[in-house]
């Protein structure tokens, strides 16, 4: 397997950190755009200081050709529609929506230099799924699966571009809702397959969208959720 220069924007976390581990056992240069590094110091990747939810945040020190990037960061803001404010939906906008288009627009140039570049975004279940306290989230990432598949067209046949939807995963970003053993248990309940699922599971369909063993799939949202999306168990 010949070696690829990967960008993981919010890699040093949750989903996110797990695909950077599984990219760089994989042999991969990795560059990882976070606002922190604590969790890296154990692995040799790139690490660029950054919030893309900043104005002026930079990208350089990434290599001229990039062959895949993936988008990690997201928000779990569960309120009653009654209780967000607009400045929620604008949050959740930004960190989901906007902090990908500035790292895509920035690094365009660079993925199209790449033979056959991917890009991974990430959304959630609650967009096919209809769940209460989810209206801003669930807007936002509505927003990412609509660039997936206009930016997949777009791009086509140079990019590839496709979008993981998962359900509540076991990560530091949903350590409240998994806080308890009843917790976890509940949200184990509400899905088909009776568990909740894990940063390194869903980081290995990344890897796989990353790979060249995905180069014929494009444009699509992918659900990895227990069966959440789409089983109705007796």
């Amino acid at each position: 397997m010949d070696n690829k220069n990967y960008l993981v924007v919010g890699g040093s976390s949750g989903i996110g950190l797990a695909l950077t581990r599984q990219l760089k056992a994989a042999g991969h240069e990795v560059y990882v755009l976070s606002r922190t590094n604590d969790q890296l110091k154990d692995l040799d990747v790139h690490h660029l200081s950054g919030d893309v939810t900043e104005d002026g945040f930079s990208t350089d020190g990434l290599p001229d050709t990039l062959h895949g990037i993936a988008y990690c960061p997201g928000s779990i803001n569960l309120k009653p529609f009654r209780a967000l404010k607009p400045e929620h939906f604008r949050n959740d906008f930004e960190i989901n929506v906007l902090g990908a288009v500035k790292v895509l627009q920035a690094n365009l140039r660079s993925l199209k230099r790449a033979d056959g570049a991917s890009v991974v975004l990430f959304s959630t279940v609650a967009v096919g799924q209809g769940m209460p306290y989810h209206a801003s989230v669930a807007a936002a990432k509505g927003a990412v699966e609509g660039l997936t598949r206009s930016l997949a067209a777009e791009l086509a046949p140079g990019i590839r571009v496709n979008c993981i939807a998962p359900s509540l995963t076991d990560t530091p970003m949903a350590s409240k809702l998994l806080s308890t053993p009843e917790k976890r248990e509940a949200s184990a309940q509400r899905h088909p397959l009776k568990r909740v699922g894990s940063a390194e599971e869903v980081a290995e369909l990344g890897r796989f969208l990353l790979s060249d063993q995905s180069s014929w799939v494009s444009g699509q949202v992918i659900g990895i959720d227990g069966g959440m999306s789409s089983l109705r168990p007796l």
